[in-house]
């Protein structure tokens, strides 16, 4: 592995940061029963006691079996049993069948994680190496990107019962005022992007590199629920001319009318979140949204608007984050708020707001390689390049991320189809 180096920290530093974000995991999956996290509600999510076993596996596999004197497995099923998709490690059990694997039980993961804690608390705190800082910090980034797949997992399960379950009981919303759309100006030219070098970088962020843009502007803010509404009032998911000829496939196959996660009553629209199902509220951005009807729905807000507008790529948006400079991920919500839920804008500030947390935003740009990009050595090696195909990015980070995991040169992807992650939408324009 050549992973981008994380900074020089103390083995007491990354024995605490460890133990910190390893309970925060466990943190998240307190509010649920057993039952709750044995489910598997599509074959594109996981069990919650797959999420706790899967991410100890990562530290037992790739760290405890190359660095502990005389290693022993927890157990050697689980070798094969948690394995996600590294083929260099060796077999997987199918990914769609995880939800049947009821043994072990919830309490034997439990003691998995705590026999695994115990062994790399006693590993830091006699070996140094700075292979192992990268291979730890790497498990714990990852971990960090399992939080947030825990809880977009979960609320797919309790969005599935019709007695509409409750997460977390706590409503974080209060009521604000609408912001009107407003656009961000940029001059464009040679820019620098990538990761920089400072810090934890995945291997798909590097290398840094020159891009030319041409003269664009960013929406000011995300769109809203209330934006949504028009799209849907306005016959979005009713007319093929706004679609993709693959996004309109999707729409006839799925018959989709709204968002994931919306329900129509007698009241109005309501939507499915981590604190129950709520009435919509107009002027949170909207969330669980696939990039067809991302791109759709900037396609229709241009013909209303006599306008050109897309979705930004994906260098545009890093060029824009840059500008702000330690602002950008100031202005939304990440994991450690507690809202588990895209905000409303609390106040203006200039610039593009929330251009970190509350939701992923969509980009127009494939997940492609950047120039010069060289996966990193070994089977960690398959952790990002070999989805490089059928993918888009998303950038900035949501309302699930841990804010300590996200940076502007962050690139997550999913397929154009995917819209159980928290995903949303902000627009742009050529000047």
């Amino acid at each position: 592995m050549t992973a981008t180096p994380a900074p020089q920290t103390a083995p007491t530093d990354l024995a605490r940061r460890y133990a910190s974000v390893r309970a925060q995991t466990l943190a998240l999956a307190e509010p649920l029963s057993e039952a709750d996290c044995q489910v598997q509600s599509m074959p594109d999510t996981s069990p919650t006691k797959w999420h706790l076993a899967h991410v100890t596996w990562f530290f037992e596999t790739f760290v405890l079996e190359r660095y502990e004197p005389g290693f022993q497995p927890f157990h050697p099923g689980f070798r094969v049993l948690f394995n996600s998709y590294y083929q260099g490690v060796g077999e997987q059990h199918p990914r769609p069948q995880r939800g049947l694997v009821t043994r072990p039980g919830l309490a034997e993961v439990k003691a998995y994680r705590a026999n695994v804690d115990t062994r790399i608390a006693a590993l830091l705190s006699r070996t140094d190496k700075p292979e192992l800082r990268e291979l730890m910090e790497l498990g714990l980034q990852h971990e960090q990107q399992h939080q947030e797949l825990l809880l977009t997992d979960i609320k797919h399960l309790l969005a599935m019962n019709p007695l509409d379950p409750v997460y977390h009981p706590q409503w974080p919303l209060s009521s604000v005022v609408a912001t009107p759309v407003d656009w961000v100006e940029y001059a464009g030219g040679i820019a620098q992007v990538g990761h920089a070098g400072a810090g934890f970088g995945f291997d798909n962020e590097a290398p840094r590199h020159a891009v030319l843009l041409r003269p664009y502007a960013l929406a000011n803010r995300l769109v809203t629920h209330g934006d949504w509404l028009a799209f849907m009032d306005g016959g979005g998911y009713r007319d093929p001319r706004w679609w993709m000829a693959a996004g309109w496939d999707w729409v006839q196959a799925q018959q989709a009318v709204a968002p994931l996660y919306w329900q129509a009553t007698d009241g109005g629209w309501t939507n499915f979140t981590l604190h129950g199902r709520v009435p919509l509220d107009p002027h949170t951005p909207v969330v669980h949204i696939s990039w067809f009807e991302a791109d759709a729905y900037a396609r229709w807000r241009g013909a209303q608007d006599g306008l050109a507008l897309r979705l930004p790529t994906e260098t545009e948006w890093e060029f824009a984050a840059q500008a702000l400079g330690d602002t950008w991920q100031k202005q939304g919500n990440f994991l450690e708020s507690g809202a588990l839920h895209p905000m409303p804008l609390a106040r203006r500030t200039p610039g593009p707001r929330q251009m970190g947390g509350d939701v992923w935003e969509w980009t127009a740009s494939p997940y492609t390689p950047y120039p010069g990009y060289r996966p990193w050595a070994g089977a960690v090696g398959e952790y990002n390049g070999k989805f490089m195909v059928n993918q888009m990015v998303l950038r900035g980070g949501s309302c699930a991320t841990p804010r300590s995991h996200i940076r502007a040169s962050y690139r997550n992807f999913f397929p154009t189809d995917a819209r159980w992650q928290f995903s949303g939408v902000r627009l742009a324009k050529d000047l």
